[in-house]
């Protein structure tokens, strides 16, 4: 599939110290702790590692090229929450043992069983892995957003995605139940792709029903469908006035006080009526499950992205941007990071590339073969170091 390409199309060629990708030098050992990204073979053959390795020169793999369609297809498929239709891509071109696949394909289906907590099917691959790589597969360990609740989060989770509209009805008393029954509830914005006034008036109805029956909410990642909602009203033009409404309560949760007064302005003069007044929202502790935060630990370095990133104007990769600033080196822990989506790959690519042109060394550790095989389609291991975990 065609896709915009943030990244350098020739990256620069690797030290004679760093082995090809899918170099036949390597031990067969058990994996190190963390494995480098670009080291990790995805082709489908060894013609192209044969043809580099007689030619005695260093592979470099093109995004539509040597790394694959089916390795770009699944990571973008993933990338957008279609873990069904990434998961039967994989299968397919690993089939019964998959023994012309390279090991980076594998990686990516075993994590993608862990990511979807699919236990059964990732201990029926991991023996085919272990014995067509001679080397311990990575152990089970649930890295779905259900097996992080298990872990000790105890405020439920909803997921918001397609299109905001009237269809969502149903769905929104599903979510006042829930609410109500635990006392909290988080609701993650991140996936919504379209939005209609029928469907802000929905949600402004929930969130007044919730706050009326004393239910903690989190909005969460919600800088998305504010852009989104942003684009589609116009100052003087008295229409959609649940899409304005719900806009201006959107940044009260995402605590953007000097972008609402300004829209507060705008709503006065379009609908001729007092605006709602600032409020900061707040959020419960456990909404921080999909927030990227500063680790409290070592030299100040650390920085954690957790989650599932979604959108150009991420607030937790401006958090990532404004850390780094005041930093030579930092490293980020993504071992709790489930996924990012195509366009904030995008994004943490710019940051990314701005932070690397300043001379700044940052490195993304324990990332999920999933997320890692977005970031090699967008060129993000171009510009920081990027280990996978095991």
């Amino acid at each position: 599939m065609a896709l915009p390409f943030f990244g350098k199309k020739n990256p620069p060629a690797a030290s004679s110290d760093r082995a090809a990708p899918g170099s036949g030098d390597a031990p067969k050992s058990p994996s190190p702790p963390r494995t480098e990204l670009s080291a990790l073979d995805f082709s489908r053959g060894d013609s192209n590692r044969a043809l580099a390795q007689c030619a005695g020169m260093v592979e470099v793999q093109e995004v539509a090229a040597g790394i694959g369609a089916v390795y770009e297809e699944a990571a973008v498929l993933y990338a957008n929450g279609a873990d069904a239709e990434a998961e039967k891509v994989l299968g397919a071109v690993l089939g019964d043992g998959g023994s012309t696949a390279g090991e980076g394909l594998w990686m990516m289906l075993l994590d993608l069983y862990r990511l979807t907590g699919q236990r059964q099917n990732f201990e029926a691959r991991v023996l085919d892995y272990a014995t067509q790589f001679e080397r311990s597969p990575p152990p089970w360990e649930d890295l779905s957003s259900q097996g992080e609740r298990r872990r000790g989060d105890t405020t439920p989770m909803v997921t918001l995605s397609g299109s905001l509209s009237a269809q969502v009805a149903g769905q929104f008393q599903q979510v006042g139940i829930i609410g109500r029954k635990s006392g909290a509830v988080r609701i993650d914005l991140a996936r919504l792709r379209a939005v209609d006034d029928q469907g802000c008036g929905l949600l402004r109805k929930l969130l007044a029903q919730l706050a009326a029956d004393r239910v903690k909410v989190a909005l969460l990642n919600g800088r998305g469908l504010a852009d989104m909602l942003a684009g589609q009203i116009e100052v003087g033009k008295a229409e959609a006035r649940d899409s304005w409404l719900l806009l201006l309560e959107l940044l009260q949760y995402t605590a953007d006080c000097e972008r609402f007064e300004q829209l507060a302005i705008d709503y006065a003069v379009t609908f001729e009526e007092s605006p709602p007044s600032w409020e900061q929202k707040a959020v419960p502790p456990a909404a921080t499950a999909v927030e990227g935060r500063a680790a409290a630990t070592g030299d100040g370095s650390d920085f954690r992205l957790e989650g599932e990133l979604g959108g150009a104007s991420n607030e937790v990769l401006r958090k990532l941007a404004a850390f780094a600033a005041e930093r030579r080196a930092v490293v980020v822990d993504c071992s709790r990071l489930r996924r990012i989506d195509f366009v904030c790959a995008g994004t943490l690519f710019n940051i990314l590339a701005t932070l690397q042109a300043q001379g700044k060394l940052v490195e993304l550790h324990n990332v999920n073969a999933m997320v890692g095989a977005l970031l090699r389609v967008m060129s993000v291991d171009q510009v920081a170091q990027v280990t996978l975990r095991v």
